[in-house]
């Protein structure tokens, strides 16, 4: 029995369902870098298609990613302001670099180093990475959770029928609720008869 078992096997092992997630989020990852006109470029930033299991067991995955690159942005601003304008490997870089401003920018950074080598650990892809700390790390600075969502299609996969979701990152594409609308407003029947009548009967004298 699987009681309070958590996750999907999905008809794989171990090692084979970490790779597979690490290929999804790679995926998902890069789509988000779309250059126009690029061979194989996706139809739509930031979304794959696959089927609902898989979408549901990726997203914590990416959740998680997109957690440790805020961190890390979050630890590289506070040390930004120990940071040397100059340019690197210049004199004027390796003096700021052995000075103890350097040195304390070092250490400041460190962390933010430390969670960046995490991730690439997790994801093996360094353009990926790249767009996980240098983009959707400040597109979602100030959101608490809740990344991505998971929207499933009508149509099922050719060849077995596989339900099929798409799994995409949230801040576009959103659903706007628009304001309530207000009811029409009820006009009694009999009050319309009467104004009805009315006015006819003005209309008559009018003609008189």
């Amino acid at each position: 029995m699987r009681h309070r078992v958590a996750g999907r096997k999905l008809g794989r092992n171990a090692s084979h369902r970490k790779a597979m997630f690490r290929n999804m989020a790679c995926s998902l990852i890069r789509t988000v870098r779309v250059d126009e006109g690029s061979e194989g470029a996706p139809r739509v930033a930031g979304r794959i298609v696959t089927t609902v299991p898989k979408a549901k067991e990726l997203r914590p995955v990416i959740e998680k990613l997109i957690t440790l690159a805020k961190r890390a942005h979050r630890i590289s601003e506070s040390a930004a302001a120990l940071g040397s304008d100059a340019e690197r490997n210049s004199d004027a870089w390796n003096e700021w670099r052995e000075s103890e401003r350097g040195k304390e920018w070092v250490r400041a950074t460190a962390p933010a180093l430390a969670l960046r080598r995490r991730a690439f650990s997790e994801l093996r892809d360094s353009v990926a990475v790249d767009i996980l700390f240098d983009e959707l790390a400040k597109r979602f600075i100030d959101r608490d959770g809740g990344y991505t969502r998971v929207v499933q299609l009508a149509a099922v996969r050719l060849g077995d029928a596989g339900a099929q979701s798409i799994i995409e990152f949230v801040g576009e594409r959103d659903r706007v609720k628009s304001g309530r609308r207000a009811a029409p407003a009820v006009i009694d029947t009999a009050e319309q008869a009467v104004d009805s009548n009315e006015s006819a009967d003005e209309g008559t004298v009018a003609e008189e």
